[in-house]
């Protein structure tokens, strides 16, 4: 065989190879260019008043987790309920939101809820008593979780690691967009967002499509409610970018787009 055949199939061979890669990820992400996943953390006031509506208007659903002891979880229960019947996940965020006061920057962190000073078990027990309440409101057993701070150790010891076989997943704080063979599903990427602008949001979302990726958001207000905040338009902006590209994007609760990778990486199509 000639140099130029081999050049030739050598090609071949590669396209192929990418075209099948190409299909897999797409059929991973409902047969779209790419998946979003917009997350709301810390159950806040805002999150019913401003992010749900907006959501709701555009008919996109979202993955709000929850802090079991937030009081506007005990004040507000029926609309929570609600928001789940409309399909948004009622996500994990651990029943104390515990953080590591013990690393930088961390003054908010209070004695009662420093990650530091716990045990493997005390936050393990916490976060499925946790999953005991979020049930009691939206009758569901299956979910993800998001870390607090983005903390995924107490003492060195990674406690998510005793908590795989209640969630499907677990949120983190890294930003970067991923494959479905790239996620690690005890740590998924997301991009925090504070002050950015609509074009940002938008732009990231394009970026996933070019790359046939995930982006997951991670909200905390939604014009105002916290220190953390997006604007109310930037948010509207991103909204109806993804309604007006639905075709194109797959827009789901963190739980649904989780268990797709979850399936796809224990196929033996992610094992070749």
């Amino acid at each position: 065989m000639n140099n130029l055949k081999l050049l030739t199939l050598a090609s071949a061979l590669l396209l192929t190879g990418k075209s099948a890669s190409f299909a897999q990820t797409t059929s991973t992400w409902n047969n779209k260019q790419c998946a979003v996943v917009l997350t709301y953390d810390d159950a806040i006031d805002v999150d019913l008043d401003n992010a749900v509506p907006a959501l709701d208007s555009v008919k996109l659903r979202g993955t709000f987790y929850l802090i079991g002891s937030s009081p506007v979880v005990a004040k507000r229960l029926p609309e929570w309920r609600q928001a789940a019947k409309r399909g948004h996940e009622l996500g994990n965020h651990a029943l104390m939101h515990p953080c590591d006061g013990s690393l930088p920057g961390r003054g908010f962190v209070t004695p009662d809820n420093d990650l530091s000073k716990y045990t493997v078990s005390r936050a393990v027990m916490e976060a499925r008593v946790n999953n005991t309440l979020l049930s009691a409101i939206d009758g569901k057993t299956v979910r993800t979780f998001a870390y607090p701070c983005g903390d995924l150790t107490i003492g060195g010891v990674k406690f998510y690691d005793q908590l795989k076989n209640d969630f499907v997943a677990a949120r983190g704080v890294t930003s970067g967009l991923q494959t479905a063979a790239e996620v690690d599903l005890t740590n998924i990427d997301s991009y925090m967002i504070n002050g950015q602008s609509g074009d940002y949001l938008i732009d990231l979302v394009k970026k996933a499509q070019q790359s046939h990726t995930l982006v997951v958001f991670l909200f905390h207000g939604v014009g105002g409610g916290h220190s953390l905040n997006v604007d109310l338009k930037a948010h509207r902006q991103l909204l109806r970018y993804l309604k007006a590209h639905e075709k194109d994007i797959w827009v789901a609760p963190m739980v649904e787009v989780a268990e797709k990778i979850k399936a796809y990486q224990q196929s033996p199509a992610a094992k070749k």
